[in-house]
């Protein structure tokens, strides 16, 4: 028999019964019950229940066995009672009853218990993560995870994609984010930058002449940790095809990300095709470009209805419009009939607070004493009563019913309605967590923005992509009005509010990439400087190509059913990007900075 176990813990049932087996596991729970000790043992495979009577010479050690100590037993598998059956475990119709038994590693106390999964403090969970990891659901999502990464490699595999590995040390780009930073000590002064994504290096594979790429790649960004976003690294399933339109990538894509989720949704449903919204009319029905489908309702642009002070009676929002704002609604269905006061109020609480908005207007709606509906609340108290019956037929609103207004810039509008719409549905429980997955492609991206901040015309997603339209659109483009109306052939997938993925058709011609950065202010120095391998590959034949990327650590997020991204990753950084466990990160020694031709300067603190 083998060292350690002849089975898992996972393994026995009634055909073993009679069998003699070993197993080899954590000790997870024990109790003493009708005169004998029983310990649920663990291992990755499962839980299987040991017996232990009191005429056996190790009975004391066992009892004394601290739990998670790794324990080997060896002893007959025996039938359960038919009282004594657990039918939540494979495993629930048999025990072992032990004739040996020896302590492996006997466990010191525990910093956080794993039985029982309590709620225990994130740093304490962060530092023993190994203990962490032992409880059933973290280490289950983990599991998934490798299988969910085994199923998009396989789909990707069946789809003649190959999977290339591109460097990790690599030159510094401006993609968005701030670059991890690696210095060299063979080019003393000079730096590598993580890659950030293998943006360049995958377009560089299509000029090489390899048709289909897929990596499950690490990318590298120094950024803020949120619930869906870990700072430090991240990992997606990158992909670049050649010869290809945007239908061609959404034809290749959209299979594997709906053949993943249907194998590990668990019943839940998953709708295709996916549906295509233009950025536009996702900002103007839902305010956001990342929308969650599973809100029964949508914004509503009701900026008419204010223009006219004396059918309204409410000059805040006349005096927006006619500045050329918006003012936007946000339904709140049944709110009035089930919700107090307090509830809308605290909506207007958390968009001064929150959103940092100067406030959300809010309206109640009820039957009038004549017939019809109003509202005494000060948006709507004063609105001519035609006028209101034809604000609420727009909104398909009546008595019963609330409704929330944004009203500002046109950006700024649309973005607190956005989450309001968000917040509205969640605070009014009207999201089913367990009805499934809506995807929808965002597409249609505007190729600039106006930055605000610098006066001038930016690139506003990606500015490897191809604009709509070529050159011809761009030297057609004399205004910033013109500009700003450019799309480009960039596209992301959302799933119930997350992005997963961003994606493009990339600009491949050498006189178009010049021309777009040039309208963005930056010079051909610029690109030839900062994108040198790419520019200088399209110049000698650079084929049609696009691709996308969509996100591990959130696609697994979203099927374990969780609401932070760090349970569905081995070992993360807490949101200070400071790995607990291993320390990191941590100070160089003198001599290893000697070696890099590093010098510390002390750290001013910012007051």
């Amino acid at each position: 028999m083998h060292a350690f176990r002849s089975h898992t813990c996972g393994e026995l049932r009634q055909s073993h019964v009679g069998e003699t087996a070993k197993l080899s596991g954590w000790v997870h729970r024990k109790r003493e019950h009708a005169n004998a000790l029983f310990i649920d043992l663990r291992d990755h495979y499962g839980l299987t229940q040991v017996v232990i009577y009191p005429n056996v010479e190790f009975y004391e050690a066992a009892k004394r066995c601290p739990s998670e100590s790794v324990i080997t037993v060896t002893g007959e598998v025996l039938a359960r009672d038919k009282e004594a059956v657990n039918s939540e475990i494979p495993t629930g119709e048999v025990e072992l009853r032990a004739e040996t038994f020896h302590i492996e590693s006997q466990a010191e106390s525990l910093p956080l218990p794993v039985f029982g999964e309590q709620e225990y403090p994130e740093d304490i969970r962060l530092k023993h993560r190994y203990l962490d990891l032992r409880r059933e659901t973290l280490h289950k999502n983990i599991i998934l995870r490798g299988q969910v990464i085994n199923s998009l490699r396989r789909r990707m595999i069946d789809q003649g994609f190959t999977e290339f590995q591109t460097p990790i040390l690599t030159a510094s780009s401006p993609e968005g984010a701030r670059d991890f930073l690696v210095p060299s000590r063979l080019n003393p002064g000079k730096f590598y930058a993580l890659p950030q994504a293998p943006q360049q290096f995958k377009q560089l594979l299509m000029v090489a002449g390899f048709d289909r790429y897929f990596q499950i790649a690490p990318c590298f960004r120094d950024e803020d940790a949120r619930a869906d976003r870990s700072p430090g690294e991240f990992y997606q399933l990158d992909v670049e095809m050649s010869f290809v339109t945007q239908e061609d990538v959404f034809n290749a894509i959209e299979p594997v990300m709906a053949g993943v989720f249907e194998e590990f949704a668990d019943g839940r449903e998953i709708q295709t095709p996916f549906p295509r919204i233009p950025y536009k009319e996702s900002m103007e029905k839902y305010g956001s470009d990342k929308p969650d489908l599973r809100i029964p309702f949508e914004l509503s642009d009701v900026s008419e209805f204010f223009t006219d002070e004396a059918k309204t009676g409410f000059g805040i929002f006349a005096k927006i419009t006619k500045g050329g704002g918006k003012v936007i609604a946000i339904p709140a269905p049944q709110a009035a009939a089930n919700q107090s006061r307090k509830f809308f109020d605290n909506l207007d609480k958390w968009a001064k607070k929150e959103m940092q908005a100067p406030g959300l207007g809010y309206a109640r709606l009820k039957e009038a004493d004549g017939g019809g509906v109003d509202s005494q609340d000060p948006v709507l108290k004063n609105f001519e009563p035609d006028h209101l019956k034809a604000l609420l037929a727009q909104m398909g609103l009546g008595a019963g019913d609330g409704i929330f207004f944004s009203a500002g810039k046109i950006g700024d509008a649309y973005k607190l309605a956005g989450a309001a719409r968000n917040k509205v549905a969640a605070d009014l429980d009207l999201i089913d967590e367990k009805a499934g997955f809506k995807f929808c492609w965002i597409v249609d991206f505007p190729m600039f923005e106006w930055d605000e901040d610098n006066k001038k015309v930016d690139f506003s997603h990606n500015p490897f992509s191809m604009p709509q339209g070529g050159m011809e659109v761009l030297e057609a483009a004399d205004t910033v009005e013109k500009q700003l109306d450019i799309l480009a052939y960039q596209y992301d997938i959302v799933c119930n509010g997350v992005e997963l993925s961003s994606g493009a058709i990339r600009n491949h011609k050498p006189d178009i990439m010049y021309k777009a950065f040039e309208m963005a202010g930056y010079g051909p120095e610029v690109v030839e400087d900062k994108f040198a391998g790419m520019i200088n590959a399209f110049k000698y034949g650079a084929p049609p190509h696009g691709g996308i990327a969509p996100g591990v650590d959130r696609i697994v997020m979203l099927l374990a059913g969780v609401n932070t991204i760090r349970d569905v990753i081995l070992f993360p950084m807490n949101g200070q990007a400071q790995d607990l466990m291993m320390n990191a990160p941590g100070e160089a020694d003198p001599a290893q900075l000697k070696e890099l031709n590093l010098k510390l300067i002390p750290v001013v603190e910012q007051k």
